[in-house]
This record gives C-alpha cells, sequence and structure tokens, in this order.
C-alpha cells in the first residue's frame, strides 16, 4: 500500500483536526510515494522498537506519542536522543506516523477504550471538541415594513440554512434610536431630531465562506441610509469526539470491585487510588482521560462521577477530589493507553488487509511496580 494512501485512512480514523495545538501528530519522517506492507505499532519510538522495526523489515512504525515533538536543532547518528532515532529511522527507510490526541479525541479510540474497562454505557467526552468555527452569526436591526424584503436578501444570499432546514431566523420586535447629524439622510425621520423607530431584530446563521455575499444582501436591501449589524463568530461543540470520557456505569459496583475490574482490564497488579474517607462508594457514574488528564477531573466531578481512571494524577489534586467524594485510580501514563494499540491494528487491517500489522513487543512502560 502506498504511504499517502495509508495516512489517508489514519486520517479517518483519527482526523487531523482533533489534534490539540501544542502536539504534533501526522506523518513526520517519510516518503509518502513509498510502498508499505509492514506496519508496527508502538507507544513510545524507542531504540528498542527501533530495532524491533528493523529486524522485522517494519517500512513504519505507528507512534502514539510523536517521536519529533519540540523542534530539532539537528539530526545526526545518536544512539540516546531522539533526533538520533529520528536519523536511524531515515537511514533505515522507515517512516514515522503519530497518532497521539488525534486518536485520544477520536470515536473508538483511547479513551473509548478506557470507557469499555470501566463499562460505560452512553459514554460522551468530559472535554468535547469544539468545531472549526466555520460559521457565523448575523444580527441586524429593520424596520417593521422592510423585515421581509431584507430577510429575504439574505436567504437567497446563503444565510439561514441550518442542516437540512432554510430561511431559519429569529424576530423580536423592539425600539430603535438614532440621531442624525447636519449631514444625514435618514430614511426615517429627519436629520437633527432624536427619532424612535419600531424596529425587529433579524437573527441568522450562515457559513463564513457566505458573509461578504450576505452582509452585501444586506446592505443593499436595507432602507436605512447605514445599516447597523453584528456578525459574530460561533463555537460549535461537536459531543461525539473530544477528551476525556463520561458515562453511566452499566453495571454499577462498590469502589473496591470496580478498581479489580481496572486491574484485570488493564492488565496490572495494582493502581494509585485516592478515595473518599468512606472509601466504598457505589460507582454509578465514571470517567476516564488516557494519559495527563489532571486537569480534566473538575469536569468528571461536575457530571457526577464518583471514579475518575486516568494515568497520573498530580498530588494536590488528589486530595482535592478524594475530599469533593470522586475517587481517582491512576495506573501510569502509558498504562492508560497502551490498550489502545491492538485494537487499533485490528481497524487499520480490516480497512486494509493486505498490511502486516504488530503490536511491539518491545515497548513498555518505563516504570514497574517493585
Amino acid at each position: 500500500m502506498i504511504l499517502r494512501q495509508l495516512c489517508q485512512l489514519f486520517e479517518k480514523i483519527a482526523p487531523p483536526n482533533l489534534s490539540a495545538d501544542w502536539d504534533n501528530n501526522g506523518l513526520l519522517v517519510g516518503d509518502p510515494e513509498a510502498d508499505v506492507t509492514s506496519v508496527l505499532l508502538a507507544i513510545d519510538f524507542t531504540r528498542d522498537v527501533l530495532a524491533e522495526a528493523i529486524a522485522q523489515a517494519a517500512e513504519l512504525v505507528l507512534c502514539y506519542h510523536p517521536p519529533i515533538f519540540k523542534p530539532l536543532r539537528n539530526v545526526v547518528a545518536d544512539e540516546l536522543s531522539p533526533a538520533g532515532r529520528v536519523f536511524a529511522a531515515i537511514r533505515s527507510r522507515i517512516a514515522l506516523y503519530a497518532m497521539h490526541t488525534t486518536l485520544d479525541a477520536a470515536a473508538g479510540g483511547t479513551n473509548d477504550a478506557l470507557a469499555e474497562v470501566l463499562g460505560l454505557r452512553d459514554a460522551r467526552p468530559l472535554a468535547p471538541q469544539q468545531g472549526d468555527g466555520a460559521r457565523y452569526k448575523l444580527v441586524t436591526f429593520v424596520p417593521q415594513e422592510a423585515v421581509e424584503r431584507v430577510a429575504n436578501a439574505i436567504f437567497a444570499a446563503g444565510g439561514g440554512q441550518i442542516g437540512d432546514y432554510s430561511r431559519c431566523s429569529f424576530r423580536i420586535a423592539g425600539t430603535g434610536t438614532f440621531l442624525g447629524g447636519d449631514t444625514t439622510h435618514p430614511a426615517v425621520g429627519q436629520a437633527g431630531n432624536f427619532e424612535k423607530v419600531d424596529e425587529v431584530r433579524l437573527e441568522v446563521e450562515l457559513p463564513a465562506a457566505r458573509a461578504a455575499h450576505v452582509v452585501a444582501a444586506l446592505r443593499q436591501s436595507h432602507p436605512y441610509e447605514t445599516a447597523a449589524f453584528d456578525l459574530i463568530p460561533l463555537v460549535d461543540l461537536d459531543e461525539r469526539v473530544g477528551l476525556g470520557r463520561i458515562g453511566s456505569v452499566a453495571s454499577p459496583a462498590p469502589l473496591a470491585e470496580m478498581v479489580e475490574r481496572i486491574k484485570r482490564g488493564l492488565g496490572v497488579e495494582a493502581v494509585w487510588l485516592a478515595a473518599p474517607a468512606d472509601d466504598a462508594p457505589v460507582v454509578s457514574t465514571a470517567a476516564c482521560c488516557a494519559g495527563s488528564c489532571g486537569e480534566l477531573y473538575r469536569r468528571a466531578l461536575a457530571g457526577g462521577a464518583q471514579l475518575y481512571l486516568t494515568g497520573e494524577f498530580r498530588h494536590h489534586d488528589a486530595i482535592e477530589a478524594a475530599r469533593a467524594g470522586m475517587a481517582v485510580v491512576a495506573v501510569r501514563h502509558s498504562v492508560s493507553e497502551r490498550l489502545v494499540l491492538a485494537r487499533l491494528a485490528k481497524r487499520i487491517a480490516d480497512t486494509a488487509p493486505g498490511l502486516t500489522l504488530r503490536v511491539s513487543e518491545s515497548d513498555a512502560d518505563p516504570f514497574r511496580w517493585a
């Protein structure tokens, strides 16, 4: 399979627009026109993973954590530094692709895998993804007798479309006032007089691409010498994707039982647990976020979660969460992420059956219980 085509498949699984602004996802090293027959999946691109990729003749390493995160000042042979491993990958003709916060936020990604461990039902993001800001709301003020003419002009120019509905608007009656100067020629009343006019506040939504056309239509159709209007950017929340997950537990259970469920699901012998004083709440609502997601725990609290599962958690935040009645389970950073690799390999294999896909055997969490 051509690498460029494979990247397109990856982008369908974890769309680039889901990336956090501080992150570095996508194709980081490689020739987009190169042929790829074997892919190795790993959390981190370590020396051991590099050696494994070379031994298996993998043309691509699909990494969770970006091998290139901060800008590289140089790329020279060096066994210890990230730049040295990038150099070795280029020399060995191994492409590198990162799927980090894009996979975290995507449907069916890292956080949905954690939500399954908790047994969540109807899981939704803790922090829904903001849209691309490609829509506006236009607000203008029109004399009552001219409302239909102005509205029809706005509709014809592309305003008022919401999904499969057209000619959408909101209207409310009010009073407009003005005092025209000596050089004005008001459509209503006279210059030099303080005028009060019965007006309608007219609101419509529109695509950003049609903004100039809609404003031109407004100005042309509006009876006033100078039409007053506001053009407001809209923030769209896509509640299907985003960081973290929260939902109701399909089989509510005491905290101790939930902890055992987590240990079995993630294959770990022990976890860090910060719990309320009684240490035994029945967990009916739970939340999770892979990696370092301590900053989202307040959203979990606000959503009524009795348990928050994450990779690592700050000391003072754990005290605050427990005092507020929510238990926190921290399983180590990459442990909270590793579960997704096998699932990701299967999704890719189902779409590109000709590829050889392996989850790295040498990739491991740097910490262990001792």
